[in-house]
């Protein structure tokens, strides 16, 4: 039971941390953002905070939402709001600007696809959500509202705030909103730790 504790751990630090790296190759890219990082990009600069500790602020303010939904947070909840944003941070820290758009586009595609290996990483550590999907699947248990439509509407709010702010809006946005369900999805079994514990 300790090992197994120690590997969900394991895993959900990596994937954090990974699901970082992935965040800083997107924004390297300069070719659009994920709804959420476009609303972080455009209110860093008010913040007067970088991009990485803006990530763990906003994720803070989700997670105190979480209130009136009932919902509780998890290991992983709270791992969410420190890592992902620090891991950015020193992601960029390290990374240089590509130079030109070929390698613009093979950072993007690589943050996006990482960005969902990551997450199916975290998610199937099976330790708790990170404050945005919380808040989604919070506000689907107290409306009944499909959890498409939900994700929709709030990706869409948070995508429109963030433009308004300056954030990077592109084709990257696109991309990552038409593949990332996919990737996540068929990377999910692969990390799922709950149905490993049943097979054994």
């Amino acid at each position: 039971m300790m090992k197994m504790t120690h590997r969900r751990l394991f895993q959900l630090f990596w994937g954090l941390c990974l699901y970082g790296f992935s965040m800083a190759l997107m924004l390297r890219a300069q070719l659009g953002l994920d709804p959420w990082d476009v609303l972080h990009q455009g209110l860093a600069p008010r913040l007067g905070l970088s991009f990485g500790m803006t990530v763990n602020v906003i994720g803070a303010v989700v997670l105190l939402l979480w209130w009136p939904l009932r919902q509780r947070p998890g290991v992983g909840t709270l791992a969410n709001i420190v890592v992902i944003g620090t891991a950015v941070d020193v992601s960029l820290a390290l990374l240089p600007t590509p130079e030109g758009f070929a390698m613009q586009a093979t950072w993007l595609m690589a943050g996006i696809v990482l960005n969902g290996i990551a997450g199916g990483a975290y998610i199937g550590a099976g330790l708790g959500p990170g404050p945005r999907d919380g808040l989604m699947t919070g506000l689907c248990r107290r409306t009944g509202w499909p959890v498409k439509w939900v994700r929709m509407g709030i990706e869409i709010g948070v995508l429109a705030i963030g433009w308004m702010l300056g954030g990077t809006v592109g084709v990257g946005t696109i991309l990552y909103a038409a593949s990332i369900g996919w990737i996540v999805h068929h990377a999910l079994p692969f990390f799922r730790i709950v149905t490993v514990e049943k097979a054994a």
